[in-house]
């Protein structure tokens, strides 16, 4: 497995991420006064999920809400001081626009903070809407390098790093594997000309060239004149910068070496039953995040507990998932700190408790971490996705990037 990590310190905000939903699940068991405090004096803390249950993100959302999940049950189990209650819904996509109506639902709820979106492009659809209402925006997905200095009132976080960093490992990659000439299928979004625009940045700084780079839609079906243009340049790879259109895509590449495919982390996926075996194989991709090798007995728990809960097993799909369970944790670390859950008033802790104040005890777990901040002490939370530590603008300052192939089965393992 390749993994590069990334230290950085810049400006200021960004945006979300979401999913679809029904009624509230209450994980806490606290009577909740009308303050923000919880019978016995503990706080309760409201978060609302605008993950992607639908859409072309649909694949993300059963980590992304099983990392929320296990936070939410380490945190009330922890007892101390913070319970926290659940209303979990869907963001969608730009195209069905289901958080047209979540939103709305979720902040009427009386949501203190909102998780999500996983798409940057559909997190700023409504991160105007959340942060006006005094409401944290928490994104575990977010990557676009438009979310670091969108005017978002200091009320936008996010435990993924820039596409800044993404693009140039991605970039360089490809450029190591003796490419010079390559094409690109980019999704018209935030996110997918973003990233487009740091993969080329990258390959060209190493001497390559990119050939073409047609976009698309969100809710476009019909890849044909993509695909034609991209394979007229001959090109040496090719990149797919996309969601889950990719499955539409791969079929009209079908004649191009799979070892010379390179995917991101809005389509790095388990596609074993969408492909014959021996489609995918040698491609490569990218995807903020530690090494999953690295921490398997924390994804085995969080999918046991996931399908414990009456979900469906994570197939090994965890992308986003440990970023998830991190915001979750950091926000209940900020209440406690702030001694509220006001919005503002947790935004003003947050930096602080991720260690980027520099003045923390590093600690890895929300009781660990509490008991350092009930001692009256600072606390430094060190997640499962990384070391975090905030800039002023919400953005994680440490990060890494793994870089991962496609075996014969289509799935997809760290590369080595």
């Amino acid at each position: 497995m390749s993994s590069f990590s990334f230290s950085r310190r810049n400006r200021k905000t960004a945006t979300a991420v979401a999913t679809l939903a029904a009624a509230a699940l209450v994980l806490s068991g606290c009577a909740a006064t009308g303050d923000g405090g919880a019978a016995g004096g503990e706080l309760t803390l409201k978060i609302g999920t605008a993950l992607p249950q639908t859409g072309n993100l649909a694949f993300l959302g059963p980590p992304e809400e099983a990392g929320v999940a296990l936070a939410i049950k380490e945190v009330n189990e922890a007892d101390k001081g913070v319970q926290i209650e659940v209303t979990w819904g869907d963001s969608g996509d730009t195209d069905n626009k289901a958080y047209e109506t979540e939103i709305p639902r979720l902040l009427n709820a009386g949501v203190n903070a909102i998780i999500g979106a996983a798409s940057s492009g559909t997190s700023l659809q409504f991160i105007d809407q959340v942060v006006g209402a005094g409401v944290i925006q928490f994104s575990p997905a977010n990557t676009s390098a438009a979310l670091t200095t969108y005017d978002d009132k200091g009320l936008y976080f996010r435990t993924a790093p820039s596409d800044v960093l993404q693009g140039e490992v991605l970039g360089n990659l490809i450029a190591a594997d003796g490419h010079e000439n390559i094409a690109m299928i980019v999704l018209n979004d935030s996110y997918g000309t973003g990233l487009a625009s740091f993969v080329t940045e990258a390959f060209e700084a190493a001497g390559g060239k990119v050939l073409a780079a047609p976009t698309y839609n969100t809710g476009d079906t019909n890849f044909t004149s993509q695909i034609a243009e991209v394979l007229a340049t001959d090109p040496d790879a090719i990149v797919l910068i996309t969601f889950e259109e990719v499955k539409t895509i791969i079929p009209g590449l079908s004649g191009f070496p799979s070892d010379k495919l390179y995917f991101v982390d809005g389509n790095l996926a388990n596609f074993s039953e969408a492909f014959e075996p021996g489609t995918l194989t040698g491609a490569k991709g990218t995807l903020p995040g530690l090494d999953i090798e690295t921490i398997p007995e924390f994804l085995t728990k969080m999918n046991d507990n996931w399908v414990a809960e009456g979900n469906a097993d994570l197939e090994s799909v965890y992308a986003y998932g440990p970023e998830a369970y991190d915001a979750v944790v950091l926000l209940a670390l900020s209440a406690l700190a702030a001694g509220s859950v006001e919005g503002v008033d947790m935004a003003g802790k947050l930096q602080e408790v991720s260690g980027g104040s520099g003045s923390g005890t590093k600690c890895t777990s929300f009781a660990e971490c509490a008991d350092i901040i009930i001692g009256g002490g600072v606390a430094d939370y060190d997640g499962v996705s990384g070391p975090i530590t905030f800039d002023e603008n919400g953005d994680p300052t440490e990060a890494s990037i793994g870089v991962y192939v496609y075996q014969d089965d289509n799935t997809y393992v760290p590369f080595k």
